[in-house]
């Protein structure tokens, strides 16, 4: 359950992480387009979670 878990997390940040940096991108935000750099790190971070709780049989 934690690899569903961590997959679902990752995927919302990689979208909003997305969003927030193209609109700050779009609107010459840097700020907005760091926030949402980290976001989509975040996100991978959880990615790269869910593969290994999925490899451990989530026991990580």
């Amino acid at each position: 359950m934690g690899k569903l878990i961590d997959k679902t997390k990752a995927a919302g940040n990689k979208v909003a992480g997305e969003t927030k940096d193209g609109l700050g991108k779009a609107t010459g935000n840097k700020s907005l387009q760091a926030e949402g750099k980290a976001q989509k790190a975040k996100g991978a971070a959880q990615d790269v979670s869910g593969d290994i709780k999925g490899a451990l049989g989530n026991k990580v």
